[in-house]
This record gives C-alpha cells, structure tokens and sequence, in this order.
C-alpha cells in the first residue's frame, strides 16, 4: 500500500484492476466442462456486478512486456552468464575482449551482436559502463558486474521486475497453499533478536550465495533451453529467484 500511495496509485483504480483480474481468473481457472463461461456464473463467483463484467470481458489486457532495452539487457546478461563461450573454468561470467580477440573467440562486440543487430555495440558498452553494469580494464577487457545488473532509473522497467517476481513468488504459494501437487519450492529462513552487525553479515552471506544459485540455475537453464528449441513439447516457463529482507522486530509484521 506505501507503494501505491507513493506512486499516487488510489484506491479507485486498484479496485477497477482487481475487478478486471477477478473476472479473468473466474473465467479461465473456474470453468464449467463443456460450456461457456456466463455472465450470470462470474457474477456468482466474484460478486462483480453484471453490467461491470461484461465490459471487462471485452476490455484487452494492457501490454506486460518490458521496454526493449531492459529485455535487450536481459538476453545479453543471460547469455554472458549461462553460454559455456562466455564462461570461465569456475562457471563465472569471463571478462571479454571490447572486439573479437586473435583467436577468434567471443567478444562484447560479438555478444551484442550475436542478440540484436540493431544497436551498436559501442553504445551498449558505453551506456553500462555509465550505469555501472560493466567496466573495461586497461586492456580493453569487458568485465560483468552482476550484483549491478538492477533498473534503477526508469520506473516502468522496475515496475515490470515488481510485477513479474511478486506474482510468481504470490503463484508458487498460491499453490501449495490450494494443496496442488506436486508442491512448488517456497522456502525462507526467519530470525529475530538479531544485532544490526548481525543481520548485515547474514545480507553479505545470502547475497553470495543467492548470485550463485542463480547464476548455476541459469547456466541450466540456457543449456536446457538450447536443446529444446523447436520442440513441439517446449510450451512452459518457469522462474527461480532469492531475496533478502530485514527490518527492527517491532515493524513490518502487519505490513500489507
């Protein structure tokens, strides 16, 4: 709610989106077999009002996909962290050459043009090096700053991340809340009575290992995504993430 508020998001247009969202989950997860989903029977389910449902079933849902500059960002990082060319002995992203080196192998130049031939790779490198993405060493090589890999300038590109990640994290609990098997990973390590030096060390603790399993889930992932391509079987997603969160014992237990 601090969120919305702070935004300037009111209560009147949350209430107008949870009645779209009532309608669409009542229409697509609770179907009668064999029939159309009516108005009368959302009605029953969601208590929306007939006149309001039927204006929702034919409204379309607005666009979810992130701008094409943070999707671009996506694929490149994903790349330079799960390819095995980009890789070193430790399954770390290795630094790369600004431009393709003697020996024929991958570079930054190669990487960005390998994901999209629209944009020069200069600018790419240029525009993380001012984000703080990555940086290039004396020797022209490309280093990867993973932790920095966060949009924290353009509010629609973290509004997507919220969006995204809540509702997968909401999903997975969602589900085995409802008791469906098999049940979904949904797991967290709760302390309180903790020191601020403390909590701190636990925060450097789970970031170290939270970038490491998410940096050997992707390698996974993008070595198992290479072998199905083209597979008529290939119809899922899935997502995998960490986070961390602390604040004094006497605060946030009521949050909403």
């Amino acid at each position: 709610m601090r969120v919305l508020i702070a935004k300037g998001i009111t209560f009147p247009v949350i209430s107008r989106l949870l009645k779209q969202v009532y309608v669409e989950a009542a229409q697509e997860d609770f179907p009668v077999p064999g029939k159309p989903p009516t108005d009368s029977r959302i009605n029953l389910l969601t208590g929306v009002h007939r006149k309001d449902i039927k204006a929702l079933r034919e409204r379309k849902r607005g666009n979810e996909a992130p701008s094409p500059v943070l999707s671009r960002n996506a694929h490149l990082v994903s790349k330079w962290t799960g390819a095995p060319d980009y890789l070193d002995t430790r399954g770390r992203p290795r630094p790369l050459p600004r431009q393709g080196g003697k020996d024929g192998g991958p570079s930054f130049d190669s990487l960005v043009e390998s994901v999209s031939t629209d944009i020069r790779p200069r600018a790419v490198l240029d525009e993380w090096v001012r984000q703080g993405l990555a940086r290039v060493d004396d020797e022209e090589f490309v280093h990867l700053d993973m932790d920095a890999f966060v949009p924290s300038e353009d509010f629609a590109d973290l509004a997507y991340y919220f969006g995204r990640n809540l509702r997968d994290h909401i999903a997975a609990s969602s589900h085995n809340l409802l008791g469906d098997a098999p049940s979904m990973l949904e797991r967290a390590v709760y302390y309180e009575e903790l020191s601020p030096r403390s909590v701190g060390e636990l925060a450097a603790l789970s970031r170290e290992l939270g970038s490491d399993a998410l940096v050997k889930v992707n390698q996974k992932a993008f070595e198992l995504a290479e072998q199905d391509k083209g597979s008529l079987e290939a119809t899922e997603r899935m997502s995998f993430g960490v986070y961390f969160y602390s604040c004094p014992d006497d605060e946030g237990q009521d949050d909403d």
